[in-house]
């Protein structure tokens, strides 16, 4: 399969493809002139990158993962990364709570609201964990 070809099938652009091969998540099986050529097995590991970006791993961690002969996978940090997305989750929950409660809370207005300044108390004690960036 020529690049033209992965990239179609797989749904990545051809430089991502270039990418990969350089960052040596992917091994080209040859090239007509300019043009690199694949295995059809290329599909598969690019499956697996994709889903290893999904939930979080940088190239680096799905690159110790992906051996010449295949997939080692590492099972702790696949439960470091299942930890950091049941934070994650929680966080998200009790976000996605707070908006709910703000849409519909019977005080005159928000501040007024002993639930609403719970959230911003949070909001600004996470604000002074994270230095900012924009000073």
């Amino acid at each position: 399969m020529d690049i033209a070809q992965v990239a179609k099938q797989s749904g990545l652009k051809p430089s991502t493809l270039r990418y990969y091969e350089e960052k040596g998540l992917i091994r080209s099986a040859g090239r007509n002139g300019l043009r690199r050529y694949y295995d059809k097995q290329v599909l598969e590991k690019l499956a697996l990158i994709n889903l290893g970006r999904y939930v979080g791993l940088s190239l680096d961690e799905i690159a110790e993962m992906l051996l010449p002969k295949g997939v080692e996978v590492n099972r702790s940090l696949l439960l470091e990364k299942a930890d950091e997305l049941d934070k994650q989750i929680k966080s998200m929950t009790a976000i996605r709570d707070g908006l709910r409660h703000a849409a519909q809370c019977s005080a005159p207005h928000h501040l007024a609201c002993p639930t609403f300044q719970r959230f911003l108390n949070l909001a600004g004690k996470r604000l002074k964990a994270k230095p900012s960036k924009l000073k």
